[in-house]
């Protein structure tokens, strides 16, 4: 199924499960009516940051929002997955593992171009994300804290303030993302 409908069915349930009107999903969500009735449609490609803020403003995970039904073991392949990239194409996100009732965890792999930096707004209250850098070079930058990673290092932190990834190296850096929400 494609990304657009995932999002677009996934936005009109949890909207209405809420009893929200557009006009108090986009107040809460600082997201504009007219942007939120075109992803509602499926007529346009929401960037990251626009999906977190809708996510925020419903207090839901990011992935609830591009959610599927899972059967009971599957196997995803990269392949199968639609980027999510940012509104320059820069920094791109593929969601794995979207959270569930049953997990209260997502996975995504994170590309970003040498160079190239992305911030995010924060997530949730008392979220935790995990990161692991696969290939290439991270300088992460949170609560006026930085760290440079390089591959097979990690780091964890709490994910409710702003944060942003900076791909410092030479190539296009790789990482395992894991945003995780306690219950």
């Amino acid at each position: 199924m494609d990304i657009n409908q995932i999002i677009s069915d996934n936005l009109k349930r949890l909207r209405m499960e809420r009893n929200l009107s557009l006009g108090q999903l986009a107040e809460l969500s600082t997201v504009s009516k007219v942007m939120l009735c075109q992803i509602e449609k499926g007529d346009t490609n929401p960037t990251i940051n626009t999906i977190w803020k809708i996510a925020n403003g419903l207090k839901v995970p990011y992935s609830a929002l591009m959610d599927q039904a899972e059967h009971t073991a599957s196997v995803v392949t990269k392949s199968e997955i639609a980027a999510q990239p940012d509104e320059y194409g820069h920094y791109r996100l593929f969601c794995y593992y979207a959270n569930t009732p049953q997990r209260n965890f997502e996975v995504f792999q994170v590309e970003l171009d040498a160079g190239y930096s992305h911030t995010t707004i924060g997530h949730p209250e008392k979220s935790q994300e995990y990161i692991m850098v696969l290939e290439g070079e991270l300088t992460f930058t949170a609560n006026d804290e930085t760290f440079v990673l390089h591959q097979n290092d990690a780091i964890s932190f709490t994910a409710s303030a702003k944060h942003t990834y900076h791909s410092s190296g030479k190539e296009t850096m790789k990482a395992y993302l894991i945003n995780y929400y306690p219950a």
